[in-house]
């Protein structure tokens, strides 16, 4: 383990991943070509598909699916429970038992730009756009350029509709 990467040994390296430093990795998969930014967590089970940049201060948390081609911009934060709680009914801290990881999933070829907040249980479409800043609370169909608290539709794709 380098002086300035957390690579946990269950991690699963492609071939030429780029790891920049300051990073922390454990329990998660990284695919072929993909570039990791300074500052970036990607927690256990977590996917990062093959051809992806993962940009600097993004935190990727388990439960997390990112297929191939996709860019991540900067400081982007994936959430993984719709109702967060420090401690468990016994106000004991919570533990893996006391709670239930929600998935996302994001498509191959997506886009989110830099500062977007991704919520649990949402699907971000093949193509899409996810414009910086962007809270996104529910699914993004394939080709659509999303912006906005919550994020909205802007627009769709021709390409995405003349796949219909």
């Amino acid at each position: 383990m380098s002086l300035y990467q957390a690579i946990a040994p269950d991690v699963r390296l492609g071939v030429e991943v780029k790891l920049s430093k300051f990073i922390n990795l454990y329990g998660c998969e990284v695919g072929d070509y993909t570039k990791i930014g300074a500052f970036v967590e990607i927690q256990k089970n977590a996917k990062i598909g093959r051809h992806c940049k993962i940009s600097s201060h993004t935190f990727i948390c388990e439960g997390v699916t990112i297929e191939d081609n996709v860019f991540v911009g900067h400081g982007v934060t994936f959430i993984n429970d719709k109702y967060p709680r420090a401690t468990n009914s016994a106000g004991q801290l919570q533990t893996e038992e006391d709670w239930k990881v929600e998935e996302t999933l994001v498509k191959e070829g997506a886009s989110i730009g830099s500062g977007a907040t991704i919520l649990a249980n949402v699907v971000v479409g093949e193509g899409a756009i996810v414009g910086a800043g962007s809270v996104v609370t529910k699914s993004v169909p394939p080709g659509a350029t999303v912006a906005g608290n919550p994020a909205r539709v802007l627009k769709i794709s021709q390409e995405s509709e003349d796949k219909k």
